[in-house]
This record gives structure tokens, C-alpha cells and sequence, in this order.
């Protein structure tokens, strides 16, 4: 009996907590949301710093327009991405997508553009103040497409 009390309040606690913790935000309502979103590479531009195959020191930059075709086929903003290379395959990335009612900032190490995921760290309006995560994977190749999926705690 006793123990079922401990794991109640164990459990009650954690409750708490983590409810105090998600509220961090007013722009989103607690514990936040899932955004999917399509996107397409407008442009792509590699500079190569160093011997003429990839290495440390080269840098990735990705301009895409954002879609939700459930909403509407007209593009509904844009990401800058730059990744700058740390090995011949990894590299680590900080990008903005804006959205419509505001930005979401990731970032983190991407090793390849077929399938990643990128810690969110942040944001403005809308998006103040965000945590969580996206995934990125790629479906088309000409051009480049990718489905987006932002995990978001406010």
C-alpha cells in the first residue's frame, strides 16, 4: 500500500513538473504540436574550401520554398540552411525555416540529406521560444523534395 501511495505522487509530481516546464511559451498551447510541411531545394550552392574533394572546412548552403498543399499549392514561406562540413561526410547545419506566423531555428549534425534530424531550438512570434525536434526525409529527386516533420514543445 504504501509503495502504490510513493509511485501516486511520484507520478503526480512529474505531472507537475513537466507541466510547468511545457508552459514556458504562451505563443503555442502546451505541450505544443506537430507541423508537416513540404520543401523544395530553389537553390543549392557548395563551396569548396580545401582539397577538390569534400573536406573540413566546406560549406553547404540550401535555399527551399516551404509548402502545405493541404492548405493551399502557393509556396507558404522559405528555409535558409548552412551546413559547413566537419569530416568528408558529417557536417553540422543551423537553418531558419519562416513560416508564416513567425521562424523556427534548427540545428545540429546532418551526415546525410536523405533522411536527418535536427534538434529545434528555437523561435520568434508564433514559435517563441520552441523546443523538440524535425525530421527531414527525402521523396523526389528532380527537384530536390523533402518532407518536413517539426515536433514542437512549447
Amino acid at each position: 500500500m504504501k509503495y502504490k501511495i510513493m509511485v501516486a505522487l511520484a507520478v503526480l509530481g512529474f505531472a507537475l513538473v513537466t507541466g510547468a516546464i511545457t508552459r514556458g511559451s504562451s505563443a503555442l498551447n502546451p505541450p505544443g504540436g506537430t507541423i508537416r510541411i513540404t520543401a523544395r531545394d530553389v537553390d543549392v550552392a557548395f563551396v569548396n574550401r580545401g582539397p577538390a574533394s569534400r573536406s573540413a572546412g566546406d560549406v553547404l548552403v540550401i535555399s527551399q520554398l516551404l509548402y502545405n498543399k493541404g492548405i493551399t499549392k502557393q509556396a507558404i514561406g522559405h528555409s535558409d540552411i548552412v551546413c559547413t562540413y566537419t569530416s568528408r561526410r558529417s557536417r553540422q547545419c543551423n537553418g531558419t525555416y519562416f513560416l508564416p506566423k513567425g521562424k523556427i531555428v534548427v540545428s545540429g549534425s546532418m551526415r546525410w540529406r536523405v533522411f536527418f534530424k535536427l534538434a529545434v531550438v528555437g523561435g520568434t512570434d508564433l514559435y517563441n521560444n520552441v523546443r523538440g525536434s524535425m525530421t527531414g526525409s527525402i521523396y523526389s529527386r528532380g527537384p530536390r523534395r523533402e518532407l518536413l516533420v517539426f515536433r514542437l514543445i512549447a
